[in-house]
């Protein structure tokens, strides 16, 4: 099984280990499936790690966004501020009961990850309860930053360095700018399911200087004013795109094709908004099967020539 394949690459031999690793690439495959296609690009080695990562960020997200109606909003505050208490105590203390923790500690653990990173993400998801807008795009960076911009920094010990004259401050602010990318990709198409939360993540000075409010987005009649914010924000997520790009060269050669994969995947999802004329409202805008194949397979072959021709280095080699 490819399962077993990957976890014995990665030197993952504890029973209960691989338990909590298979459950978190289950997660990913269910739940991430561009990011999952993209992963398949790593040498095996290294997925179950990147799996565990996502496991946790997606199992939080979870505890946030449960729609389930006899769950008051102070009922699932308490959740998550226990699960994230547990949590952030089994990362000190180094051992967990919890089926999804315990791959995300050993992850931590194994690529010297810096805790802080675990505790901001929290942080930003205690914020989801509360926070229901964004007046400025720098308000939405700073929520970006503890959701999205510390998971392409957890993310960098384990795609390592290109070669040992690379700086790791050099590979933050692209790592930064992708996880924002990919996060504000994802605002600009679930605009309809955000708002069915509650929840606008487009900023407010932008819905004003188009002449968007709350009621327009509910009708969900795409106009011209909707067309030019979404235009707008689209922009911006081509310039976070762009800025991360340099990043992707910085990284180990067996890692870049993941990284190229899951940029082009996900700011094809902008293309798709845009040939559907900006309508976010019926139904979620997708990249098509055969061009996410396309692009897969593509990236496929880079990944087998990087590593025939540049082997991952030993993990000890590409911690920070």
């Amino acid at each position: 099984m490819i399962v077993g394949h990957d976890l014995d690459a990665a030197g993952i031999i504890d029973p209960a280990l691989r338990v909590s690793y298979a459950r978190c690439r289950s997660i990913n495959a269910t739940h991430g499936k561009t990011y999952f296609l993209a992963t398949l690009l790593l040498p095996a080695s290294k997925r179950p790690y990147v799996h565990a990562l996502y496991g946790f960020a997606r199992h939080v997200d979870d505890i946030v966004d449960d729609l389930d109606p006899t769950i008051a909003p102070a009922e699932r505050a308490e959740r998550l501020t226990t699960w994230s208490e547990d949590f952030l105590a089994d990362l000190d203390w180094g051992v967990t009961s919890d089926p999804v923790s315990r791959a995300v500690i050993d992850t931590i653990s194994r690529w010297q990850i810096p805790t802080s990173y675990f505790a901001e993400f929290l942080a930003a998801m205690r914020q989801d309860l509360t926070v229901t807008a964004y007046e400025t795009y720098e308000d939405l960076a700073r929520y970006m930053w503890g959701s999205a911009a510390v998971i392409g920094l957890q993310m960098l010990p384990i795609l390592g360095r290109a070669d040992d004259t690379v700086r790791w401050d050099e590979l933050e602010a692209p790592a930064i700018d992708l996880g924002m990318a990919f996060q504000l990709t994802n605002f600009i198409r679930d605009v309809a399911e955000d708002l069915g939360r509650g929840r606008v993540y487009l900023p407010q000075e932008s819905l004003d200087m188009f002449g968007v409010d709350r009621d327009r987005l509910r009708r969900g009649r795409v106009d011209e004013s909707i067309r030019n914010l979404l235009a707008w924000e689209i922009e911006r997520a081509r310039g976070l795109y762009r800025s991360a790009e340099k990043g992707i060269r910085l990284v180990h050669p067996t890692s870049r094709d993941c990284l190229r994969t899951a940029r082009e995947l996900y700011e094809e999802i902008l293309d798709e908004i845009e040939r559907a004329d900006y309508d976010v409202f019926h139904g979620r805008v997708r990249v098509g099967v055969g061009r996410r194949a396309a692009v897969g397979i593509s990236g496929l072959r880079g990944a087998w020539s990087a590593r025939r021709a540049c082997p991952a280095r030993p993990m000890s080699t590409v911690s920070p």
